[in-house]
Parts: C-alpha cells; structure tokens; sequence
C-alpha cells in the first residue's frame, strides 16, 4: 500500500451535497475546513437531483405550528418533536439565507417566493425553482464556498472514522488511484446523503450507498428506525435503463393525475379527501396495489398525466420533466407518463440532538444520513428544508469543538491497511455481490414487507457478509469498501423492520395489522449500535 497522506483541519466535513456543504460554511467561521467528496463537489450526491422545492412557511396564514402538525402526521407520530421544531421554525431563515446569497426561485407577480402544494400539507409552502430547485441550491452553495476558508478534497471516498480514546478525530479515504489517505480533525460532521442504492430500482446517484450509515455504526454511534425507507410513488417505468429516475412530486403539486389502465383516477379510492397529493406512502401502496390487481399498465406501471393542462404552464413549471420525457419519446404535453414506486429516500439514521449532535464525541451529522426529522414517512419539500437548517446547525455545533492534539491510532490504521489487503486477496466480485444485495432488498424489504420475508432477507444478507470481495488493483479497493457498506446499511434496514412488530408509515407489513392511530402506538424508535438493539416505548404511552 502506498504511504498515506495526512491532512490536518478543525473540522472535517464528509460529504458534499446540500447538508454538507451548508455545515462547511457555517464551520468555517472558527477555523479551517476540509470536505471531502466522493465524486466532484456540486456535481455528484442527490441534492443537485432534487427537483421538487423546499418547505418554508412564508404565507401569513400559514405557521409553524401547522408546519409541524402535518409533518408529524405525515411521519406517523415517529419523528422526535424537538427535532421536527427546529426544522419548521428555521426553515424560513435558511431560505433567506439562498435567496441573499443569490439562489433564484420562482416569484408571484407581486414579487414574493413562489409556493406549489406538496402531498399531506395544508398549506402551498414548498418554494421552488421550476423542476430544478436542488440544482439552484448547490451552484448557490459551491459558489459561496469560495469565500470561505474551506478546502475541498474530490474523489476521495471515506472508509472509516478514526478515534482515539473514545472521540473521533478524523478519518481515513481512499483517493481515486486507491492511495490511502488520513485526515486528522478536532471535529468530523456527516453528511453522506441516503442508501436507496441498496434496492435494484431507486432513485439515488452511484453515491447514494449507506456509507455514512456504516462508518456510523462502525464507530459505535446508535442508529434509529433505519427501516423507514421512502418509496416515491413515481418513477420512471421505462426504457429499462431510466427505471426508477425520479418523477418529482411537483408534477402532482402542479395538477397531474394519477390513472389506471382502465382510467380511472385510482387515488379516489385510497384517500377520498387529498387524492394524488396524500403522503408518500400512501400513494406509493395505492399504485403497488393497483399494479399487483392487474390494474397497471403493460410496462408495469400506472399512468401520470398532465396533458390537460396548458402547454405554456407545463414547459414553465415543469421543464426538466419534459425534457426528460422527450429524450424517452413521450411529449408529456400529449400523452401520459408510466410511473411506479421507486426506492427514494431513508427517513431512519443516526440518531442526533437538535444541535447536530450524535452519541459518539467528536462526531456530528446532518442531511438524510440522520434519523428523527421525518418519522416514519417524509414530506416531499421537507428535506432541502432539513438540509439547510441541520448542515447549519451541525457545522456551527463542530465549528465550536475544542482544539486539541490530533492523535491517531496506529492499530487502528493498521486494521484499515489489513482489510484493504484482504480485498486484494478476495475471491468474490464486487459486482455480483452488489447485484445480489439489490434484488434481496427489492423482493423481500421493499414497500410490502412479511416477518418470513424479512428473516429470508436476513438470511441471504447475512451469507453475503461471507463472501471475500476482491479487488482486480488498488484503484477497485472503492468498489469493495462501497459493497461492504450497503450490506451493512441493508442489514440495519432488515433488522430494524424485524425489531418493530407493527405496520406504520413506510414500514408496511402485510402480517401485520395497520398502525390505525399512529398516535397512540405504544412503539418508539427502534434502535442499532455495536453494542444494543431494541426498540423504544412511545413516550406517554
């Protein structure tokens, strides 16, 4: 192995996206920040991909308080209030925050921040920039990056927290050539995104691969209800090599319909009162259901169809869906798109504090790689919202970590070099095990889940935890480090869904009867560590 590389900072910053990138410039107003990316900062993670808008009160008939209410409906009671307050009442300061560094949104005719209706909110409060608004975002926070006291490292993969005596202090990457590199911090904050990469059909980029979850969970930090993993009710169908990309939730917000083979709008039947624009899971079980009864179409899917609408409003609003369809030779102003369920989002991860916080010193984290925001199910604009108000949040909390003598563990280093060598000696293709893993998780810990489904799972996970990954050269030494993660972010998923013996928002089991009043579930968070499973009592309950 080629001698490391060691690079010294105040705070380490994994992760490049909306959350990562907020936390860098916050941390950065006491003292010097590195982040490190897995792909080129600005241009890889999901938040460039999200389209749909970011949830802000900002009608004065609106508040924070029924900001809250529908979010905690809409998480099944599961999300921890605290958190769920801070998302709500700073989430209009963060978007301030954009929009004075230069980020453009849509406007009204009287000049104010534009708001389109999102699925189980009273009020329109999801600000947008047409079908593009996480693009908007990130060249808005990569921009103002720059005058910053940041330094970025691209390409380079995480493939461990470091610690010494208790605390982590840094961690340990690979660069794109396999060369091992060691950063040493006085504070690391997560900010790795989410896992859906772990199903065959999702909407995530290459990134999205639960290795925050891992090094997590590695260092000996608690993680809670990593089985609520969001469905997105609509992604693409076909050509097969589109299945899954994502079909943003603004296209029901600006009036799309959901239909049937048969034509009939489905959603009336399934929730009578908000139709296409109920939560997440619900709509996602509705067309699940429609498909598995034979009432889907011959691709697989059920129509979303926005013809009757204006031409000029649809090339306004929604212009990167169209484009997209285009390319697939469906003009969304004439015909209907086919969607069907796709993996999208884990609402679970490590647990924090509402400063950032996780269970381990030394180590913070925001974004989708933490759990307690959304509950047991996520409401579509809530998430741009937690990234802005957490990565500031998280950066500001390691910001203010003391400054100390960075130490690392020989053995430890060692440990990293040993495992890296094994995968130089491994058997087993990285790719097939991927592939393995994929269609495991699709089949038996998708929307519809059984106990005998899930211990089957278990099974085949658990045999795929044997398997000797090799890497062909130092520079595929990633591509097993990357494996070996999303096993581990599927068995905490597996094993969180078998820990809670009730159906409840994304965690939808058949063998179980329906969470009637979520309210008044006597279950709380479920909970992972090296050292403890279980799953909480509801407090008052």
């Amino acid at each position: 192995m080629v001698a490391e590389n060691i690079v010294e900072c105040h705070v380490l910053v994994i992760g490049s996206g909306g959350a990562g990138t907020r936390a860098a410039i916050e941390a950065a107003r006491y003292g010097d920040v590195v982040i490190m990316s897995r792909s080129v900062a600005g241009k890889g993670g999901c938040t460039p991909m999200a389209e749909g808008g970011f949830n802000a009160v900002m009608n004065p008939e609106d508040c924070s308080t029924l900001h809250a209410e529908d979010t905690l409906r809409g998480g099944a009671y599961l999300n921890d209030p605290e958190l769920v307050d801070v998302l709500v009442s700073e989430a209009p300061e963060r978007m301030k925050d954009l929009v004075n560094w230069g980020a453009v949104f849509d406007l009204t005719p009287e000049k104010k921040l534009a708001q389109r209706p999102f699925g189980g909110q009273r009020f329109n409060r999801t600000c947008y920039a047409g079908d593009r608004t996480g693009h908007e975002m990130m060249m808005t926070l990569i921009e103002h990056l720059r005058v910053e006291n940041i330094s970025i490292l691209h390409e380079i993969s995480a493939i461990e927290l470091l610690k010494s005596g208790g605390k982590v202090c840094g961690a340990a990457g690979l660069d794109r050539n396999g060369n091992l590199v060691l950063i040493k911090a006085d504070a690391v904050v997560l900010a790795t995104g989410g896992a859906a990469q772990v199903y065959e059909v999702n909407t995530n980029c290459a990134t999205g691969n639960g290795q925050g979850f891992a090094l997590a969970y590695r260092a000996g930090a608690e993680l809670i209800d990593m089985e609520m993993v969001q469905f997105h009710p609509t992604g693409a169908v076909h050509p097969y090599d589109a299945r899954g990309r994502l079909i943003t939730e603004a296209v029901r917000g600006e009036g799309g319909l959901l239909m049937n083979k048969d034509g009939e709008r489905f959603m009336e039947r399934y929730d009578p009162e908000r139709k296409e624009l109920s939560t997440r899971d619900i709509v996602s079980r509705s067309i699940a259901t429609e498909i598995l009864e034979g009432r889907g179409t011959g691709k697989g899917g059920v129509y979303l169809d926005v013809s009757h609408l204006d031409d000029r409003y649809i090339e306004e609003k929604l212009p990167l869906m169209l484009e997209q369809f285009l390319n697939f030779g469906v003009d969304i102003r004439k015909e209907p798109m086919e969607v069907a369920p796709t993996a999208h989002h884990f609402m679970g991860g490590v647990r924090i504090d509402t400063n950032g916080a996780t269970t381990v010193d030394g180590l913070f984290a925001c974004g989708e790689v933490t759990g307690g925001i959304h509950g047991a199910n996520r409401l579509g604009g809530n998430s741009l919202a937690d990234t802005q108000v957490f990565g500031k949040r998280a950066g500001e909390s390691a910001g203010k970590s003391p400054v100390a003598e960075k130490e690392i563990d020989p053995v430890q280093v060692e440990a990293i070099r040993a495992r890296l060598d094994g995968y130089l000696a491994g058997e087993k293709s990285p790719a097939e095990v991927r592939k393995q893993l994929k269609e495991i998780m699709w089949e038996s810990a998708g929307i519809y889940r059984t106990e005998k489904g899930l211990k089957k799972a278990l099974s085949g996970i658990v045999d795929l935890v044997g398997e000797k990954l090799k890497a062909k050269g130092r520079e595929n030494l990633i591509d097993c480090c990357t494996v070996a993660d999303m096993i581990t972010t599927a068995l905490l998923v597996v094993r969180g869904s078998i820990l809670r013996p009730e159906s409840r928002g994304a965690n939808t089991r058949t063998d179980l009867d329906p969470c009637i009043k979520p309210e008044e579930s006597p279950y709380g968070h479920t909970f992972q560590s090296l050292e403890k499973s279980g799953i909480e009592k509801a407090e008052g309950n």
